[in-house]
């Protein structure tokens, strides 16, 4: 069911772009907050794990539940989206994530551990059916020869909001000092930052259901066709992207996730949690960064032999920070978000490369395996508890083996199937 708009009404065809700035501009906004909204997970567990004398494995377990709710919710986000229309599912998006950070008050009132992370999956609920929303949105909003460099503008306010978030975090979280020793203050520092984030949510919920948007009608699958369309579990190279997908969400979110507690370790830099929380900007700043420099290359080079460089370096950055210490092992592991930053683009669309009529299905695969962020972070989390925390870091390199192994044979791999 398309969207029915108050005033005047515009179509997918009308390439005016005076007509998509607004729009395109209101939906951008929503990159850059559940980015900041995203990032925040990697302050609140050291603060959590605090709060409540956690095991990495337990405190592990936030990014299991905000990342699981991607999983369990992208395919129902779908059916909601089709059924009530792009801006419609943006409101209920936001309205979710709202209700999901108003949990957070009384989980601090009632110093629950459980209630944390059932707020934390209706909040990730919430920007799941918004990112479900707003990236085929702003894809389509315009000609298809620019929907990339619209995408790429969207993920660049994405990174800026999680540069930020942590440097945020940090100081409502910790305090300016890191001074928070009573234990009810610690767990009561959460509710305020949530209760403004969630302030945040419903007013431009408010917003979106007064603006004007255009309708879209091009996302409408063509019930009626009669192309004969080949299994997609015969393309390997999107089973492979899967994989990879869920290899690179997993070991990204993992490596934030530990920054933290690993810059408190004495032989690394031996930072109170308010120092350490700062840091982990530079490594989504890295992110940001390379974002920019990543587009550039891939104008005079295959994406696919980036993406192999890329997984090189921090397969290397990785084994630098396990086998050292001091600034060498800090700054090592904080370069890693630099070469992260074109990975999780570049896999997808090598991923979706030749599939056609059935780029959408692809697509919708690909976003499942973003469940890697929940479970990676709790197989690091076992080692980290088994043996330690610098040892941990093996598990995302693992990943990063699998991601190398994917950018030198993707090309292959999608030869096979369009020949079948």
């Amino acid at each position: 069911m398309s969207e029915v708009n108050l005033g005047q009404s515009y179509t997918a065809t009308d390439h005016n772009n005076k007509n998509y700035l607004l729009p395109l501009t209101a939906m951008t906004t929503l990159f850059f907050l559940w980015g900041f909204i995203t990032v925040l997970n990697d302050v609140l567990i050291p603060r959590l794990k605090d709060v409540f004398d956690l095991s990495y494995t337990e405190a592990m377990l936030i990014q299991f539940c905000f990342f699981g709710a991607y999983f369990i919710v992208s395919l129902p986000a779908g059916m909601l989206v089709r059924k009530i229309g792009y801006r419609k599912g943006v409101i209920a998006g936001l309205c979710i994530a709202a209700v999901g950070c108003c949990l957070f008050y009384p989980a601090a009132l009632m110093h629950a551990y459980w209630l944390f992370l059932g707020a934390l999956f209706i909040l990730a609920s919430g920007i799941t059916v918004l990112q479900v929303s707003a990236n085929p949105y702003v894809a389509a909003l315009g000609p298809v020869e620019t929907a990339s460099s619209r995408l790429n503008l969207a993920q660049a306010l994405n990174s800026l909001g999680t540069t930020i978030g942590p440097m945020v975090g940090a100081a409502l979280f910790f305090g300016t000092a890191g001074a928070l020793v009573d234990e009810a203050a610690r767990a009561d520092s959460v509710k305020i930052p949530y209760l403004l984030i969630a302030g945040a949510l419903l007013t431009i919920a408010i917003v979106f259901a007064f603006l004007k948007l255009p309708e879209l009608h091009q996302h409408h699958s063509d019930e009626n066709s009669s192309e004969i369309e080949k299994p997609l579990i015969n393309a390997r190279h999107l089973v492979m992207g899967v994989l990879a997908i869920f290899c690179y969400v997993g070991a990204e979110v993992s490596i934030g996730s530990f920054l933290v507690n690993y810059f408190g370790e004495t032989h690394i830099a031996g930072l109170e949690e308010h120092q350490a929380a700062k840091l982990i900007s530079y490594y989504w700043g890295g992110a940001m960064v390379g974002r920019f420099v990543g587009a550039a290359v891939m104008r005079h080079v295959a994406p696919w032999k980036v993406l192999f460089f890329n997984s090189v370096m921090v397969i290397s950055l990785l084994l630098v920070t396990i086998n050292s210490s001091g600034s060498i092992a800090m700054y090592s592991v904080l370069a890693i978000g630099l070469f992260n930053s074109i990975m999780f683009p570049t896999i997808f669309t090598l991923s979706i490369e030749g599939l056609g009529a059935q780029t959408s299905k692809g697509s919708g695969w690909l976003c499942l395996a973003i469940v890697g962020g929940a479970i990676v972070p709790v197989l690091q989390g076992v080692i980290a508890d088994a043996a330690n925390i610098q040892i941990s870091f093996l598990i995302p390199a693992l990943c990063y083996v699998f991601i190398l192994w994917f950018a030198f044979n993707v090309t292959k791999l999608k030869q096979v199937w369009e020949k079948s």
